[in-house]
């Protein structure tokens, strides 16, 4: 890492209250209140933020609007606001180390996938610039006796509300879609990991991004949050989460007619038949589940495995989940590191105790790990076993937890999978990719993916259906043109 990158954090982190950024300004909220975040690897304090009001919280909306209607943002040609935005990609990977380092200490995660997480801010932003610049805007209609033309045109300002597990990542794959098309944007993070949205929008200031297209809140979810989702003045909006709040983020803006994408949570199988190489699929799946431990709503956390090979995967995982090292984020050797919070870890543990109360096998013990030296969140990974109507096999713990189930045949593998409320994400392995396709498409989810888990190609679509979420197309055109509203012209002949 650059020697200039641990300064510089520090640097960063010393304002106190660390303030909002709003309509080009760094603010703080009106009523001076103010909230801790800490580096859960120690559970020591790592900066004070500024927390915001709604009426703060409406401050912010305005200036996105006014943004919208007066800085010629929405109406400049798409290659110059790529070139704005190519300056933003470029700013981030500049900082990359100094702001992998500030991920790293706020969301818990190994410093190495930080690195990744941010590289693939910037990835992402270029691949919707460069669509921006292919997708026609204007097109012809053939229509007898009329001129007609659709005209595809940003909506305006957007609200966008993220969650701690992939703090930077889910920026760049939300926001960067909106900007590209034309659109301003107030973006909320978790209050458990606001440090890196306000770092971007450091960068973005210093590019030359005008002021109110980019806006940074910060706060509590309860009020924040809510406020924001609340907003009449919003165009479009955007929930990762739970299920529970995306509930309530949906019905808010109902009411204001608001359009809402929500990514929630999720329980994903992975189908294995007695085709597959053991060993190499134990490795797979491990690495998913204790892959930023655990906390990825997409991570196949139910294992359902053709009984003929049952005993031997399950010992290949327990050998694997064994040396899986657990140790502070900022460790080299460490493979596997704190969840967010002390709430969180709690919320873990105590899935595993309902989970065994309600007869699920414990084959792997997992609970509190000690790291030497840290008083931190950390956890040991664990695997349970049983029928899939145990709590710990229908609702999502988000942790390094991972459900066995046995099947014997593939209707029963189909019927399993489905057996959940949740749609985000199934995988099924297999060397026999007839069967594999099949059973892929008879999952009911957004996205199924083949002897792999966790695959997410810039081009593809991704998003959650039932309980899961709506809406979506990550990662794809798809998402692009949901950032821009349809307009007719007619002029009859």
């Amino acid at each position: 890492m650059s020697e200039n990158a641990p300064s510089e954090v520090a640097s960063f982190l010393s304002d106190s209250p660390m303030k909002a950024f709003v309509g080009g300004k760094w603010v703080e909220a009106a009523d001076g209140a103010s909230f801790t975040t800490n580096d859960p690897g120690t559970g020591e304090r790592l900066a004070e933020v500024t927390a915001m009001s709604a009426a703060d919280i409406d401050q912010a909306v305005q200036a996105a609007d006014k943004a919208f209607r007066t800085t010629g943002w929405a109406e400049m040609p798409a290659n110059e606001r790529g070139v704005l935005l190519h300056r933003l990609a470029d700013g981030v990977e500049k900082n990359i180390e100094t702001l992998a380092r500030i991920e790293a200490l706020d969301a818990g995660k190994i410093l190495e996938q930080a690195v990744g997480d941010i590289q693939n801010f910037v990835d992402t932003m270029r691949y919707f610039i460069d669509i921006s610049l292919h997708v026609q805007h204007r097109v012809p209609l053939a229509v007898a006796g009329h001129e007609a033309r659709t005209v595809r045109l940003p909506w305006g300002p957007c609200g966008f509300i993220f969650p701690w597990n992939f703090p930077f990542l889910l920026i760049g794959w939300n926001i960067a879609p909106a900007l590209a098309a034309g659109n301003t944007v107030v973006i909320k993070p978790a209050e458990d990991t606001p440090l890196s949205a306000l770092y971007l929008a450091k960068i973005a200031q210093q590019v030359g991004i005008p002021d109110g297209v980019i806006n940074v809140v910060t706060g509590y979810g309860e009020t924040a949050g809510a406020a924001l989702a609340a907003h009449p003045k919003l165009k479009r909006m955007s929930f990762t989460g739970s299920p529970e709040v995306g509930r309530m983020v949906a019905e808010v803006c109902g009411r204001n007619l608001t359009p809402v994408k929500l990514e929630l949570g999720g329980k994903g199988a992975a189908v294995l038949f007695d085709d597959i190489d053991v060993e190499a699929t134990a490795e797979s799946l491990v690495g998913a589940i204790t892959f930023h431990s655990g906390q990825v709503c997409c991570d196949a956390t139910r294992w359902l495995v053709q009984r003929p090979i049952y005993d031997r995967f399950v010992d290949a995982c327990v050998s694997r989940l064994k040396q899986v090292q657990v140790g502070y984020q900022m460790d080299e050797a460490t493979q596997m590191g704190p969840v967010v919070s002390e709430k969180q870890r709690q919320r873990i543990l105590n899935y595993l105790k309902k989970g065994q109360a309600e007869g699920a096998e414990l084959v792997l013990e997992g609970g509190p790990a000690e790291v030497e030296g840290h008083k931190g969140s950390y956890v040991k990974p664990s695997l349970l076993a049983g029928g899939l109507d145990n709590i710990a096999a229908r609702e999502e713990i988000f942790g390094p937890v991972a459900y066995l189930s046995p099947f014997d045949d593939e209707q029963q593998a189909i019927e399993m999978v489905n057996s959940t409320d949740y749609g985000l994400a199934n995988s099924v392995w297999s060397t026999d990719l007839s069967r594999a396709n099949r059973v892929a498409e008879k999952m009911v989810a957004g996205n199924s993916w083949i002897n792999a888990h966790n695959v997410f190609a810039a081009g593809i679509p991704y998003a959650g259906i039932n309980k899961s979420g709506m809406g979506g197309g990550v990662l794809s055109i798809d998402t692009y043109l949901d950032y821009t509203r349809g307009l007719s012209v007619v002029r009859p002949l």
